[in-house]
């Protein structure tokens, strides 16, 4: 739902710069789904980082700009199911940068940012999600491998390239290419049916 009314026209003038400049020049590792009809709903593709349970995964991430931005920080959500103490079911991202350590100078680079490194250093002290908290803390292991199935079920293959086609279709209707819109196109991989069973167990 759009809140483009809601929000000052000087802040809107602020954010589609920064779209645009985010797109043109995208941080490692993110890449914007540009839309042209709701820029206060700002949705972007996260690879997951090397060396985590997320790696080889693609997230799609959301950032909410309410009426006091930037002023008050954006809220972050994760559109693609993940398994992440800092994260809830529903996808809302707890993480001290949008909460208290929030400044209105930020910006939206660094809001992505900070849902990136939460993917690197998950905080089992400020949790969402008390399962994975718990596993983080005292079974790593159990953890990391929880993490991973979920990577692979939701944010691979399929899940991945919608979201990219999704971005693509995006750029072209806003008259542009975006970051890597043009993807080769690879036959469909089965579905992980064994996974899934296995998932519905946990």
């Amino acid at each position: 739902m759009s809140n483009v009314e809601n929000v000052c026209p000087q802040v809107l003038r602020g954010v589609t710069r920064e779209l645009r400049r985010l797109a043109a020049n995208p941080p490692s590792g993110i890449k914007l789904v540009l839309r042209d009809d709701n820029i206060t709903d700002v949705v972007a593709l996260i690879d997951g980082p090397a060396d985590t349970p997320y790696a080889g995964g693609v997230f799609r991430v959301r950032l909410a700009l309410g009426r006091e931005f930037p002023t008050a920080p954006p809220r972050a959500y994760f559109l693609t199911k993940i398994f992440h103490p800092n994260v809830s079911v529903a996808g809302e991202v707890c993480v001290n940068t949008l909460k208290r350590d929030w400044r209105p100078e930020l910006g939206l680079e660094h809001a992505l940012l900070a849902v990136k490194c939460l993917l690197i250093a998950p905080n089992a002290d400020s949790a969402l999600n008390a399962e994975a908290a718990a596993l983080l803390r005292d079974r790593y292991d159990d953890y990391f491998a929880r993490a991973k199935l979920y990577t692979d079920i939701h944010a691979r293959g399929r899940e991945a390239e919608a979201g990219a086609c999704a971005g693509a279709e995006a750029a072209a209707a806003a008259g542009g290419e975006g970051p890597r819109a043009k993807r080769e196109r690879r036959p469909a991989a089965p579905p992980a049916r064994d996974k899934r069973r296995i998932l519905k167990r946990l």
